[in-house]
Order: C-alpha cells, then sequence, then structure tokens
C-alpha cells in the first residue's frame, strides 16, 4: 500500500476510542491555544483584508469567522480563521517536519464541523488525522523541501487541512484518498520572505486551509486526484523535494503519533529562536545587565538556520519575527522594562522594529554555526548557546538544549490557560475567557461544536 493510499486509510479509520488518553489531552491543548492565536491575530491588517475581501464574495454563508458574528464560504471562513491564527508566528510546530500544522489543520476542521454538524469529539478526531498526516508528509521530506525555498506549512499543511475535512465529511477511503491527491496539486508556497520580507508568510496558513477545505470537498462531489499522488514518480514528495521517504510516512501510522512531538512557542518568533531567546533572558535576569554595557552578542546556532534566521537588520516587521540577532537584543531590552516573565509577543515586535536602541544592538550581534548545538539539537527541539560580551571585557555565556514549549520541557494545560486567558481578556472580557475555558474541559463529550463559537471581541 502507498503512502496516498494508507494515509486514506488510516484517516477514514481512526476513531476516537483508539486514540490514547495522553494524545487526547494534547489535543484539548492544542486547541485552546490555536484559540488563543485567534484572539491576537483576528484584528490584524493582514487579516481585515483577507475578511473584506471575501465576507461579500459569496451569498453561501454556512461557517462563522472566529470572535465575529460574520458567517462566509466555509473556504474562505478557513482562510479568514487561519490566517488569524497563523499569522502571528506564534503558532505550534513540528521540528522535524517544519511545519506549523495546527494554523491549517484547526481552522479548516472547525470550518468544516459547523457545516457538517460536527460533535466535539469529531472535531477532535478529524484534527488528529490532519496532524499525522501533514506532519508524516512533512517529514519524509524535509529539509530537502525547505533547502529548495518553500515552506511546509502551506504546502504540506494543505494536506492537513484535506484529511481532517474529509474525515469530518465522512468520505470513503476512495473519496479521501481523492481529497489527499486533489491537495497534492493545489499545495504551495515559497520561502523567499525569509530574504526579501513582505506578508505572504502572514497567509500562508490561510491558503492552505482553505486548499484542504477545497480539495476535501471536491472529493466529496466526486471528482478524483491521483491515487498515488503523493509518493508518485511525478507526484509531490518528489516534486517538491531532492529526497523522499515514504517509509517515514508509513511507519507505524495509526499506532504511533507525531502529535506528541508538537512544540508550543513562548516567544511570538519561530520555533527555531526559542533557545536563543531564553538563553538571552536568562543572562540578562541573572546578571541585570544593561544593554549600553554590552559591546557584542555572538550567537551559536544550528547551520539549517543560517541565512534564514539570523538577518541582523530585518527589513520589515515579519523579517524582525524571523530574526535570531533581533529577537535576542529584545530579549535583552526588555528584560530591563519588564517583570520576571518576560513573553515576547508580536506587539512587542512591532514596537521593536521601530525602536533605535533594539535596531542598534541587533546590529552588534552576529550568529555562527555552533557543533555543539547541532549535535544537541533533535527532531523535537533546536538548542542555541548566547554569549554576550560587555564593554568592561566581562563575558556572559548561557546554553539551552530543550526550551520551554518542546516535548522535552513542555508547556502543561494549567501554562496554556493562563496565557490564553493573559492574550484574550482585554480583547474579549475576563469571565468570558474562563467561561469559554470551562467549555473546554470535555470537548469530546459536546454534541455540536457550537458553543466553542461563542467568544466576541468587545465592541
Amino acid at each position: 500500500m502507498g503512502a496516498t493510499q494508507a494515509l486514506a486509510q488510516f484517516g477514514h479509520d481512526l476513531r476516537w476510542a483508539q486514540v490514547p488518553n495522553h494524545v487526547k489531552e494534547i489535543l484539548h491543548v492544542l486547541m485552546i491555544d490555536i484559540f488563543r492565536a485567534s484572539v491576537g491575530g483576528i484584528d490584524r491588517a493582514w487579516t481585515q483584508n483577507i475578511l473584506s475581501l471575501y465576507q461579500h464574495h459569496r451569498s453561501d454563508r454556512n461557517a462563522q469567522v472566529l470572535l465575529h458574528d460574520l458567517e462566509v464560504d466555509v473556504a474562505k471562513a478557513a482562510f479568514i480563521n487561519a490566517t488569524a491564527c497563523g499569522s502571528l508566528d506564534w503558532d505550534d510546530s513540528h521540528v522535524a517536519a517544519i511545519i506549523h500544522p495546527g494554523v491549517c489543520v484547526w481552522p479548516a476542521a472547525i470550518a468544516m464541523a459547523q457545516v457538517t454538524h460536527a460533535s466535539g469529539q469529531e472535531l477532535l478526531e478529524a484534527c488528529l488525522v490532519g496532524y499525522e498526516t501533514a506532519i508524516r508528509i512533512g517529514m519524509s521530506i524535509q529539509p530537502e523541501h525547505s533547502l529548495r525555498g518553500f515552506q511546509g506549512t502551506p504546502t504540506c499543511g494543505a494536506f492537513g487541512a484535506a484529511a481532517a475535512c474529509a474525515k469530518l465529511l465522512k468520505l470513503s477511503a476512495e473519496q479521501h484518498r481523492n481529497a489527499l491527491g486533489i491537495a497534492a496539486t493545489f499545495a504551495c508556497g515559497i520561502s523567499q520572505f525569509f530574504v526579501s520580507g513582505s506578508d505572504i508568510k502572514r497567509f500562508h496558513a490561510g491558503k492552505a486551509a482553505m486548499n484542504g477545505v477545497e480539495a476535501a470537498l471536491l472529493a466529496h462531489q466526486g471528482l478524483s486526484g491521483p491515487p498515488d499522488a503523493i509518493e508518485g514518480v511525478q507526484g509531490f514528495c518528489r516534486a517538491f523535494s531532492d529526497r523522499f521517504n515514504e517509509s517515514t510516512i508509513l511507519d507505524r501510522l495509526g499506532d504511533a503519533f507525531e502529535i506528541e512531538k508538537i512544540s508550543l512557542k513562548p516567544h511570538a518568533g519561530s520555533v527555531r529562536m526559542q533557545s536563543a531567546i531564553e538563553c538571552a533572558l536568562y543572562i540578562a535576569k541573572k546578571q541585570t545587565i544593561s544593554i549600553e554595557d554590552i559591546d557584542h552578542i555572538d550567537i551559536g546556532v544550528h547551520p539549517a538556520m543560517v541565512g534564514k534566521l539570523t538577518a541582523n537588520q530585518p527589513v520589515d516587521h515579519q523579517q524582525a519575527q524571523l530574526s535570531t540577532p533581533f529577537a535576542v537584543a529584545m530579549a535583552f531590552y526588555y528584560s530591563q522594562l519588564k517583570g520576571s516573565e518576560i513573553c515576547l509577543s508580536i506587539d512587542d515586535f512591532a514596537k521593536a522594529f521601530s525602536n533605535s536602541d533594539i535596531m542598534n544592538l541587533s546590529a552588534k550581534i552576529t550568529c555562527h554555526e555552533d557543533k555543539e548545538v547541532e549535535e544537541k539539537t533533535s527532531l523535537e527541539s533546536v538548542a542555541a548557546r548566547v554569549l554576550c560580551k560587555m564593554k568592561n571585557g566581562s563575558e556572559f555565556e548561557h546554553f539551552i538544549e530543550h526550551p520551554l514549549g518542546c516535548p522535552a520541557n513542555p508547556m502543561r494545560l494549567d501554562h496554556i490557560s493562563k496565557r490564553f486567558i493573559q492574550l484574550s481578556e482585554h480583547q474579549v472580557g475576563h469571565q468570558e475567557c474562563l467561561d469559554w475555558l470551562a467549555l473546554t474541559v470535555d470537548v469530546a463529550s459536546l454534541k455540536s461544536i457550537d458553543p466553542l463559537m461563542t467568544l466576541r471581541l468587545k465592541p
């Protein structure tokens, strides 16, 4: 059985009773985190621009824009909501697959669940199928896929969204396979934004979610995709990567769950920057460093980060969130202004981009390949070393192998719930946050997902 058929069969056959309890708990955490991201992203200019484009695009209105009363076409709802969730660079990540699966899978599944009147359990089943599909395809072609200039979130994420929607539409195994085949021809997304900036990364997840919804709907309508669209000689994996390992997709599919290796990010930036940020915060807190006294900072990084996440003079806000030097400069700067628990948000990055002190410090930071960092970096987390050299000749160094949020140092439910409240209470209300979190205690028992859609932005 080839990868396309195997993934289709897995998605078709999975039942909630088969899912280990600890995986069910992970899904609960990830769902809360994706709603947190939506609160932070729904009112951003890029999300609102897409909302303005699509709210009158079609007369069909059957899925809700998160935190609004507005309903739009199901594919457009997936696009808008995924843009809101994925545009903050504060989304869940799978290090080995080099993908942010949640921001593609959850928005597509939530929109489709409204159309199909799905239960909470059906939503969770579908999202698990979506995560496993997107992650396993990503792992089978990385890192060569990224090295060729593609971003795994919009490419592989489209498969995850399609798989989740196929599950909710209760497609047959053959139709599910067709949905994946159609998603294969929709998959797209380049990484030039790492070099030149721009807004495209802001809506990459949105396009993947939309593509997945439409692929599943087309399969439901009877259209077909190549039965070997993933692994075929001119299929997705061989077209989009110089290396394809099909066994990565097939190995223990349905028995071992890659969702267990998901990382959550304390700070709004690349998952590969988190260790460096945490190193800087540790040094700044321990030594009470003033940035005026810093002469130079060296950051030891994994070789794969060089050229993508190492620009020390970012050209725009988006590139700033993908700059390890800039994020480290922010960590040192904000450590002087904020309390002990610092969480760099998208708003912090926006303010920092016009802050000359932070920009000047960033210019004095260089990244270099670090052998120990490379050795300690795994398929689940990325290590980092920060060496701060002071003008008086003193030096301070810190190394982190497992940053907060990775599988070896995870964020638990209480941490995620607290973070949800901290970000959301000003926009939706403190009691409203508590009430919504109470609804999520047993999502699998909900007969409808409608209660999950009750959050609203304050007027």
